[in-house]
């Protein structure tokens, strides 16, 4: 099977909240198609902040959407912002924001690392859902809850209390999602939104 074209961003986002802000406004800016899983990666060093990735199905998409970043005036949510672009081999802007933008684009490529904000079916997880339906309509394919052994997985009928706010990991080619028991018997993701989710108006 052919591995989907990743586009990594660095636009230096401070923090997790910024990171998810810029990835709904690449997602919704550069129009990419239904399907795409975008991601939040750390990096590490003398700058510790966040950069993005986009794994888009479709070829033609991310080369639009290269095309589209690497313009004077970059898309990314601060405007003018210095911003880092990887795609295929190829590396655009600051040399420290490509290159960690190479390096969000190698995570997500391999299953490695990153933390997905936007994967066919995250929209539908709202209020409270049984593991069953997770299961069913996402990528995400194992759930661990904190605390508890790794081969005592949840059932399938118990519930979990989104929040909104779903963030599953990649970790050695699975989308896997931290779960910690929550009120009344039932779970949450461990990720809770921080102040509020981002976004909420998108």
């Amino acid at each position: 099977m052919t591995t989907p074209p990743v586009l990594g961003v660095d636009a230096g986002s401070p923090g997790l909240r910024k990171a998810d802000h810029l990835v709904h406004h690449l997602v919704g800016r550069l129009g990419l198609p239904a399907g795409t899983v975008a991601c939040t990666h750390f990096v590490r060093g003398g700058d510790p902040h966040t950069a993005v990735s986009l794994t888009a199905a479709d070829p033609a998409a991310a080369e639009a959407a290269w095309h589209a970043l690497t313009q004077a005036r970059g898309a990314g949510a601060e405007g003018a912002a210095p911003l880092g672009v990887f795609l295929a081999g190829r590396r655009h802007g600051p040399a420290a924001l490509a290159e960690a933008a190479a390096g969000a684009a190698a995570e997500a490529a391999a299953r490695t690392g990153g933390r997905a904000v936007v994967y066919p079916g995250a929209d539908g997880l709202t209020g409270t859902v049984t593991v069953a339906e997770l299961l069913a309509g996402t990528p995400i394919t194992r759930l661990v809850v904190l605390g508890s052994p790794a081969d005592e997985p949840p059932g399938p009928s118990a519930e979990i209390l989104t929040s909104g706010h779903v963030r599953p990991e990649w970790r050695a080619g699975e989308l896997v999602l931290p779960l910690v028991p929550a009120a009344g018997g039932r779970l949450a993701p461990f990720e809770v939104p921080n102040p509020t989710p981002c976004c909420a108006d998108h």
